[in-house]
């Protein structure tokens, strides 16, 4: 299959319309603040997205996006590489309304739309993968360099007994009565 590279922006209402269908890649050097929060990404990102209107009328954008990265274990420091998949299903809504994004469905995200009635699908699709990464990069153990034995935590020692300060009022108190 021939790579197709993906719009950057895209009226979701007209592609609902057409019912048009987007099967393509985005080349992760445009997606910056992926490449930031990650070692290494693939040179591709595998996109899929479809346009429609759903049975109440709403403009529904959903599909999936695919990737592989490379992560820092944060129990070893070494890197391991790691498949982001993430599902989305979306419905555009203008502005900032709050009471449209609160009247859609629990199974749509809103999604903004400029001006112009477009989202920008670059800037959404980035959005998903950064959240779909996880929240502590770590092999899994059997993988890892580090094992249970090698990890160590520390003991706190009780603290040392030091006079209360305010035995000197409890003194003066006992004076008074």
């Amino acid at each position: 299959m021939q790579k197709v590279k993906l719009p950057h922006t895209v009226d979701p209402v007209k592609s609902a319309v057409k019912r048009s269908d987007y099967r393509g890649v985005i080349a992760t050097k445009e997606l910056e603040r992926l490449n930031e929060a990650v070692v290494s990404c693939d040179e591709w990102v595998n996109a899929e997205v479809q346009f429609e209107k759903d049975a109440q009328g709403l403009t529904v954008l959903h599909g999936h996006l695919e990737t592989q990265v490379t992560l820092v274990c944060q129990r070893c420091n070494g890197e391991f590489n790691h498949s982001l998949y993430t599902e989305f299903c979306f419905s555009p809504v203008q502005g900032k309304d709050q009471e449209q994004a609160d009247a859609l469905p629990e199974a749509y995200e809103p999604v903004e739309v400029n001006d112009h009635g477009e989202v920008d699908l670059f800037q959404l699709f980035e959005d998903e993968l950064i959240i779909s990464l996880p929240i502590v990069a770590l092999h899994a153990e059997e993988d890892c360099e580090v094992g249970e034995d090698d990890m160590t935590f520390g003991k706190i020692d009780p603290a040392n007994e030091r006079p209360n300060p305010f035995a000197v009022l409890k003194e003066l108190k006992r004076d008074q009565e």
